[in-house]
């Protein structure tokens, strides 16, 4: 099988992991960095000459001017924010890339967001904890049929089948929730006039992908949001509404699997999790308090405090698993220093019996307690090492040990969010 210039990049815990740093990092040498999944409720943050540069469903490879920056079939765009984005990116005075959108992507619409706020407060006490962004309305609609594709809106018919779908809308949110209609007028104007503020940039982008890697370019995909998180393979319920695993570069990106050739997954050297849902190595204390506050561990979009945890072993072989991961990245190893002593969860103990898996019912999951092993911590400041060696005695072993629990490659790590506070090890794209 011939060996192409492709890599996936994905989370391998439940987001937040730093995928957007290390696209943003591997983009200083790809052709074409490629969105497959998710919305705008999946903020990266990039760092590089000082700055702080945020970007939610643009891919993160926009600010490298060589770069051609694709959003994929997979994702769901709400095509206002969008625009809007790509006007700050436009004015921010960094030089920046290409984008190009394909015409398959689903849209997200006014009354997704109003769905998304209604069905969550219906939860009550049972709420998911999503962000109210419409993202997931937005793929019950791709399933339902009732969706709306980018491509459609340069089609002559288009307002009498928006309309249609519109009314279907209204409806629901009168009948399930009492909530009163919007404008169809104003949603209509105020779509199209973003749409055509981007319409040269909407393309079959599924053939351009895949001409580009039998060319021999080199291609990046990007993921959203963690494995964990994924809507077959995650933990369910509290999971994103698309696949958010490896898998899902291919279908997409609209190009065979054939032509991927390898995927890293991206790992704190802690855990982090927001919102709800079951979390056996949650530190609820004082330890906890002080690795959030030193890695900023604050949502880039919502600035919601992230849960933190101890490194999930056992969860993290399983996203190895379900992605086919063939190296992991170590990111914010810098923020464990000063911890007197690290654990990892090697394994579960669930009613009385050990277990080496991530159960499949939440209800399980939740009565899952961790077995640790523990590893003395540093006191060093690492964030200015530029190679392992540099590391100290004890950051090394903490390294190893993940490598050798977790039976996977360690392909670098960072001490830092800058883009020259990245190590690699292994050269993989």
């Amino acid at each position: 099988m011939e060996k192409y210039n492709s890599l996936v990049v994905v989370g391998a815990q439940w987001g937040d992991e730093g995928k957007g740093k290390m696209t943003d990092y591997f983009a200083q040498k790809a052709n074409m960095v490629v969105r497959f999944a998710g919305g705008d409720n999946a903020g990266h943050v990039i760092n590089f000459n000082g700055q702080k540069h945020k970007v939610t469903i643009i891919p993160s490879g926009i600010f490298n001017k060589r770069v051609t920056n694709i959003i994929g079939n997979g994702c769901v765009v709400n095509l206002i924010n969008l625009v809007k984005e790509f006007e700050i990116i436009k004015q921010s005075g960094v030089d920046y890339g290409n984008l190009l959108i394909s015409d398959r992507v689903q849209l997200i619409l006014p009354y997704h967001i109003l769905i998304d706020e209604a069905q969550e407060n219906e939860r009550g006490d049972n709420k998911i904890g999503t962000t109210k962004r419409g993202i997931g309305p937005a793929y019950q609609d791709k399933v339902s049929r009732l969706g709306i594709r980018l491509g459609e809106l340069g089609e002559e018919n288009f307002k009498q089948r928006f309309k249609l779908v519109f009314d279907y809308q209204m409806k629901f949110l009168k009948n399930m929730f009492n909530i009163k209609s919007l404008n169809f007028e104003d949603t209509y104007k105020d779509l199209i006039e973003a749409y055509t503020k981007i319409k040269e940039r909407v393309i079959d982008t599924d053939s351009f992908i895949e001409s580009a890697i039998k060319e021999g370019k080199k291609v990046l995909f990007e993921g959203a949001q963690g494995a964990l998180l994924d809507i077959d393979h995650g933990t369910y319920p509290y999971v994103t509404s698309s696949n958010t695993s490896a898998n899902n570069a291919s279908t997409g990106s609209g190009i065979s699997h054939k032509l991927i050739n390898s995927t890293m997954g991206v790992v704190k050297a802690y855990s982090t999790r927001v919102g709800a849902g079951a979390f056996p190595t949650e530190l609820n204390n004082k330890i906890g308090d002080g690795i959030r506050e030193r890695g900023n561990e604050y949502g880039s979009n919502t600035k919601r405090p992230r849960r933190i945890g101890w490194l999930d072993a056992v969860a993290l072989k399983h996203a190895i698993r379900t992605s086919g991961i063939d190296s992991i990245f170590i990111t914010l190893l810098d923020v464990l220093s000063g911890v007197d002593e690290i654990n990892i969860c090697v394994k579960y103990e669930l009613d009385g019996k050990e277990i080496n898996n991530l159960p499949s019912v939440n209800q399980k999951y939740e009565r899952c307690q961790p077995i640790y092993l523990s590893n003395p911590g540093w006191k060093e400041d690492i964030t200015k090492v530029t190679s392992f060696d540099q590391l100290p005695h004890a950051a090394k072993n903490y390294l190893k040990m993940i490598e050798k629990v977790c039976e996977i490659k360690i392909s670098g790590f960072s001490v830092g969010p800058d883009r020259e506070q990245t190590i690699i090890l292994e050269n993989i794209f």
